[in-house]
């Protein structure tokens, strides 16, 4: 599974997800004009980036069912 590249790709996109989320949350506890300012917007590249990794998903799971 390791060698597949759809399977690092998905690992990946849930990679950065998580990054996104850390950094998010971490500045929204600190607060200050960081948080103000850029705040909002990493929590929509948070979403954007997990609809991204849950469409990725979907496919590796149909690829791996159908055979491919």
């Amino acid at each position: 599974m390791l060698q597949d590249p759809l399977f690092i790709l998905v690992a990946l996109s849930v990679l950065l997800v998580l990054v996104i989320l850390v950094i998010g949350v971490l500045t929204f506890a600190k607060g200050g004009e960081f948080n103000r300012k850029h705040g909002n917007r990493l929590m929509r590249y948070r979403i954007i980036a997990q609809a991204v990794a849950i469409v990725l998903i979907l496919i590796f799971i149909f690829v791996r069912r159908s055979g491919g």
